[in-house]
């Protein structure tokens, strides 16, 4: 209890204040707009650069990590596009959208508050490291199979164009390779910009935490619920115990152990919606599947701190 107490509902207030501001008319849906565009566009592809960018590439990019985190969001992706077409008859570009809500679960706003709050901000090598490849692999993945469905008989090479245009558009791609190239390359950022950019990433979690509460209020919980709860089960439940169990037989390090079974065990994204928008397929179901699974991460969070000692 006191894990929910300490870690976890610290985070959900914060979202619980934008919910409650745009509930009550104190803070309007367009200012929670330009609030998501500043912290989703701005401050944490900022972050995300900044963190790349002096990441620890030798000691944090653990393949037994990055492993066992990614086995657990292809296999929830599987799961997901599977169950939708097979046991819920969705047509195929539905079940990829609906898919990809099991895939990508909300590693930043929810992942790095809850991981910061229960670890520290020492302990997060293991989160950066998963972020480093989330955005990628899974727009690559769910880009990937929705541009192969979506363009059926056509040539190879007009679905690679699908797909490198699309993942070439995603601000959060960008940042992180921009990290890895300044990373990489041995660039010393000057002193101002360092501090520009700090100023701009102190903002960015709450910022963003804020503006998820304010957005979540505009999904109504409509849709087929067993989709809905099929979605909430694997990536509440099935991807962490994935990563759970690898993570232990491949001996992963405590600390990056510990950071990829929670950020595994987190609610689908913002951006599961966001993919459904772009494609305009299983909306619905997606905003929903947010909304749900976001409130029944204080249970479960809680349940995976528990069970992480």
């Amino acid at each position: 209890m006191q894990a929910l107490l300490d870690v976890i509902l610290p985070v959900f207030l914060v979202i619980g204040f934008g919910y409650v501001a745009v509930w009550r008319g104190v803070f309007s849906p367009q200012g929670i707009d330009a609030l998501m565009k500043f912290s989703q566009n701005f401050a944490i592809p900022c972050l995300l650069f900044s963190a790349i960018a002096t990441l620890d590439l030798s000691t944090s990019l653990d393949i037994r990590l990055l492993g066992s985190f990614y086995a657990g969001a292809a296999t929830g992706f599987a799961l997901g596009t599977a169950g939708a077409y097979f046991i819920f008859k969705r047509d195929i570009e539905d079940s990829i959208a609906i898919g990809f809500c099991c895939l990508f679960s909300n590693s930043v706003l929810l992942g790095l508050a809850i991981n910061e709050r229960a670890y520290g901000a020492d302990a997060l090598a293991g989160a950066y490291a998963i972020i480093a490849f989330h955005s990628p692999f899974c727009y690559g993945l769910g880009i990937t199979a929705m541009e192969i469905a979506r363009n059926r008989g056509q040539s190879p090479l007009v679905m690679a164009r699908g797909v490198v245009r699309a993942m070439f558009r995603n601000v959060l791609v960008l940042a992180i390779m921009a990290g890895f190239i300044v990373n990489l390359s041995g660039i010393t950022l000057p002193g101002v910009l360092s501090d520009g950019l700090d100023l701009v990433i102190r903002a960015a979690l709450p910022t963003a935490l804020f503006a998820l509460g304010g957005v979540l209020i505009q999904y109504k919980p409509e849709g087929d619920a067993r989709v809905i709860a099929m979605v909430c089960a694997i990536s509440l439940l099935i991807h962490p115990a994935i990563t759970f169990t690898l993570g232990n037989a491949l001996s992963v390090p405590t600390d990056a152990y510990k950071a990829a079974v929670l950020t595994a065990a987190m609610a689908p994204g913002v951006n599961g919606y966001i993919f459904a928008n772009m494609y305009g397929r299983a909306k619905r179901v997606a905003a929903t599947s947010v909304l749900v699974a976001t409130a029944l991460t204080i249970l479960t969070a809680w349940m995976w701190l528990v069970a992480l000692g």
